[in-house]
């Protein structure tokens, strides 16, 4: 038997029967060299293989925990409510000044604010004060209400429209009440300068020659 079958044999035996105790050799009656793991009481020889060069296993990584989904805050409900002016309220005040104040349960959130509604229509800007001032607003009857706002000025909740009624003196009313004089033009609202008389120039007399 050649050396190249006799590598052959021992390599198919090692990968055959690698859970054995051992390989062992030795020459038969006919002169053939013989590779066998189980010796039968012949003269034989252990066949000392070289190490193989498998490479260890990796250890396998645990698996990561997979985090549940993060939960969306919930949406906060307020309990909004117009303290002042009260519904159908009449206010009078000539210079058109209203004072409003609301509450709200809970208070509010971080990046919200209060905005007043005027007859459907935003009045000044948000703020977290829950007392505000409406200035010059026209005489008669308006809607009023108020909304939560968050940063972006979205509407997240509001109150239903409440009515109040205002009355101021017209300035038709104020010149009647107390005239224009010559001082009062471009002072006084009601006295604008536009309206202010003429004033006559005094012209010397001169006779007729």
């Amino acid at each position: 038997m050649s050396i190249v079958r006799q590598a052959a044999a021992i390599l198919l035996l090692a990968t055959a029967l690698p859970a054995l105790g051992g390989i062992y050799s030795y020459i038969d009656a006919e002169g053939n060299r013989v590779f066998t793991d189980r010796p039968t009481g012949q003269v034989v020889e252990e066949v000392q293989l070289n190490p193989s060069n498998s490479m260890a296993a990796q250890p396998t990584p645990a698996p990561r925990a997979v985090q549940p989904p993060k939960q969306q805050a919930a949406a906060v409900h307020y309990q909004l409510q117009i303290l002042s002016p009260a519904a159908d309220e009449t206010i009078r005040n000539n210079a058109g000044t209203v004072s409003v104040t609301v509450q709200a349960e809970p208070a509010l959130q971080a990046g919200h604010a209060y905005q007043v509604l005027l007859d459907g229509q935003p009045f000044g800007a948000p703020g977290e004060e829950t007392s505000f001032e409406l200035s010059n607003v026209d005489r008669g009857t308006h809607q009023l209400a108020v909304a939560v706002v968050d940063e972006a000025e979205r509407v997240l909740q509001r109150t239903e429209n409440q009515p109040f009624h205002l009355i101021r003196t017209s300035l038709a009313q104020r010149r009647m009440v107390n005239p224009c004089k010559k001082g009062d033009y471009g002072v006084r609202p009601e006295c604008p300068l536009k309206d202010k008389p003429v004033e006559k120039r005094d012209i010397p007399f001169v006779p007729f020659l």
